[in-house]
């Protein structure tokens, strides 16, 4: 698994302990729900302003998205 495999899984595991949908993430965080996914999937590498926007969109410490990668 690669790195953006696995910050993806780590954002979907809090999101979803969040309770939030795809959709309710991406509104909070600013940012498209297709966006989401592919960041969730792998897919994109995500930049240092979208983890910290994704951060404060689920209520955590940015470095909290990088424990147990």
């Amino acid at each position: 698994m690669n790195i953006k495999e696995k910050i993806g899984k780590r954002i979907k595991e809090l999101r979803t302990k969040a309770s939030l949908t795809q959709m309710e993430l991406a509104g909070r965080a600013s940012l498209d729900r297709t966006y989401i996914n592919s960041v969730e999937n792998g897919k994109r590498n995500i930049s240092i302003t979208n983890i910290e926007k994704i951060a404060n969109a689920l209520n955590i410490k940015i470095s909290a998205l990088f424990e147990s990668i």
